[in-house]
């Protein structure tokens, strides 16, 4: 994998700073430490880091076509790219290299910017055309891979992998963008297409930008969406064996690669069905990393390990201390902005586990957002039950009132602890599962922040995000509805860069066969019970796993790769809570209520409630704050 950065003059062909292109380049040295390039022209400068993997000895960007006129810098794998580079040949380009690179560069001479309808993979890349003098950027349908921008002052619009080699631009500005803390704070991460930081954007998934020299408005536009158009009406037994035969292909064209690849085996369902596919893909034993967990709580290793056994790996495993926070000060560093989703370190292990043995690895990510392996899908589809019997009028006075009643009761047993529950069914569908995903509540941000603070924000509520995308998806049918929020917020905003800056921490590669683009669309095109059938959530991913995977990994409950974060609050890291929380850069930048910042740590750990989400959503926001924004 890699890392890309560029700078084009908006206005004019005047002299690109060599010196601070490089800067930007070398901010992103992890994500590429086999080589670096630059090329720079009048107007334009582009940089790459390459992570090499496929045609080692001539795949170096920034890469020309035959004159020199098309140059790429590009941050992915085109898995199609045999099949195009042979089209391509046949229309009369000729190829100077073996890599998938190449075929992007010449399938913008034959497509134009219709080229990126014909990639099968993950990517973001930049394309300057000089002959057209324009600058074309584009990202994955699904948005596996990173790309930020912005315009600056002076007239220039920057680009890059990650915000880190933005922030290496010396007149970049960092100010806050008020609403992107509302969001943070509600799910944890910033939601494309904006970041921590006004003015700086993600360009989101399945969205290209096209400039052209002189035009000073930026406009990203999409070019693919997920439909949810029914791809079969076959029965069960034969869909099963269809989606084997799809997975088994998107597999497959994932492990093309010239350098040492494996997987990652946490012994759920997915990985594991990686692995099985993978083992009979391949003539030699897999390479397979896992994470053993010292709590039993989060130890996954024993079911890790029978497959493992069952397939014949190489399989490698180490074990993390239940008190491992070494990391936290870290990740502020190496997410660029603030992200709340604790499981970075066990994340972060795995990578730095696997890139001791392989280059590239496999993992099961983005199963549970479309084929319903969440139990947050499996509560909001009961409570739409509800919701589709009783009148909103209703709900709302009555389930409000019980919300709002209701104590918290953190320590009981699941089927007592009902006040989310009813807060939820009082809410229309899309605020009711923006509800179940938030980290702290609208009442809790409520009182979180300061009255200032709330001043800026204008009554938003991040619940727009939810709404904003609602009103894209084009089906009405509820679980569809909550794969398609999921598949644009969570997948994007929170596991994709989890583990893309997890992994290129560690410079390793990391492939999603569950993201194969024409996989989804078929997937999705099922009828919503084979995904969630009663209770029984991957309903028919299991059923099509059941010939290759033992039944109790098949069907055990999902245990999730989290840490003890409640223990370590009051505990190891009770006084570090303490002097960050309730230091001076939290209150100075006048986001919060000081005073109940201080009541969540001292009901925490005493006991009263478990604030543990909270305490780390801000412990991350306050490492951001001074390794990051630094105010």
């Amino acid at each position: 994998m890699c890392g890309i950065v560029g700078i084009l003059d908006l206005t004019e062909t005047g002299e690109i700073d060599h010196d601070i292109l490089n800067q930007m380049n070398e901010a992103q040295f992890h994500r590429g430490p086999d080589a670096g390039g630059l090329h720079i022209e009048p107007g334009v400068g582009l940089g790459h880091r390459r992570l090499s993997i496929i045609d080692l000895s001539s795949g170096q960007q920034p890469m020309e076509n035959e004159d020199g006129s098309v140059i790429v810098t590009y941050n992915g794998e085109i898995y199609n790219f045999a099949a195009l580079s042979s089209e391509l040949k046949a229309a009369g380009h000729i190829f100077k290299t073996h890599s998938d690179t190449e075929v992007i560069v010449h399938a913008w001479e034959q497509w134009g910017v219709d080229c990126v309808q014909r990639f099968r993979g993950m990517f973001a890349f930049a394309i300057w055309d000089r002959n057209k003098r324009s600058l074309f950027l584009a990202r994955d349908r699904l948005g596996k891979k990173p790309l930020h921008y912005t315009t600056l002052e002076n007239g220039q619009f920057i680009f890059s992998s990650e915000l880190k080699a933005l922030y290496a631009h010396p007149l970049l500005q960092k100010e806050i963008e008020p609403t992107a803390v509302e969001e943070y704070f509600a799910l944890g991460y910033v939601p494309e297409p904006k970041t921590i930081f006004k003015n700086i954007y993600k360009l989101s998934p399945a969205h290209v930008i096209l400039i052209q020299q002189g035009q000073t408005d930026v406009q990203p536009t999409p070019y693919w969406d997920i439909t949810f158009a029914t791809t079969s009406q076959q029965t069960e037994q034969l869909i099963a064996e269809e989606l084997t035969t799809r997975f088994k292909d998107a597999v497959n064209i994932r492990m093309i690669s010239e350098v040492p690849l494996g997987a990652f085996l946490s012994g759920g369902v997915d990985s594991s069905a990686v692995v099985a596919m993978m083992a009979r893909l391949s003539s030699d034993p897999v390479n397979t990393c896992s994470i053993a967990f010292a709590s039993k709580k989060f130890n996954e290793s024993e079911y890790a390990l029978k497959v493992a056994d069952q397939y014949k790996t190489n399989h490698f495993v180490e074990t993390i201390d239940p008190d491992d926070f070494s990391l936290v000060d870290k990740l502020a560093s190496i997410y660029d902005e603030p992200y709340a989703d604790s499981s970075a370190i066990p994340t972060y292990r795995v990578c730095e586990l696997a890139r001791k043995r392989v280059t590239v690895a496999l993992s099961g990510d983005g199963a549970d957002e479309y084929f319903s392996g969440y139990r947050r899908h499996r509560w909001h589809m009961n409570e739409e039950k509800i919701r589709h019997l009783l009148p909103y009028a209703i709900r709302k006075s009555v389930f409000g009132v019980l919300g709002a009643i209701y104590p918290k009761l953190d320590w009981a047993p699941q089927f007592l602890r009902a006040k989310t529950t009813f807060q939820a069914i009082a809410r229309d569908s899309v605020a009711s599962y923006f509800h179940t995903v938030s980290i702290l509540s609208d009442e809790m941000r409520q009182k979180l922040f300061s009255k200032e603070f709330k001043k800026t924000l204008k009554g938003y509520n991040a619940v727009e995000v939810f709404r904003r995308h609602a009103d894209s998806c084009p089906v009405n049918e509820p679980l569809s509805l909550i794969q398609y929020l999921d598949l644009k917020t969570y997948l994007v905003g929170d596991i994709h860069t989890k583990v893309d800056r997890a992994s290129m921490a560690n410079s390793l590669e990391v492939r999603a066969p569950f993201l194969d683009y024409e996989l989804v669309e078929w997937v999705t095109g099922l009828a919503p019970n084979l995904k969630l059938h009663g209770q029984e959530g991957k309903y028919i991913l299991k059923k099509a796993m059941e010939p290759y995977l033992p039944n109790d990994v098949l069907y055990r409950s999902k245990m999730g790769f989290a840490v003890p974060l409640a223990e370590w609050f009051r505990g190891p890291l009770k006084e570090k809570v303490k002097e960050s929380l309730l230091g001076e850069s939290m209150e100075q930048c006048g986001f919060f209520n000081m005073g109940y910042i201080k009541k969540i740590i001292t009901d925490h750990q005493a006991g009263i409630r478990d604030y543990s989400s909270a305490i780390w959503t801000l412990l991350m926001f306050d490492a951001f704050t001074k390794n990051v924004w630094n105010p």
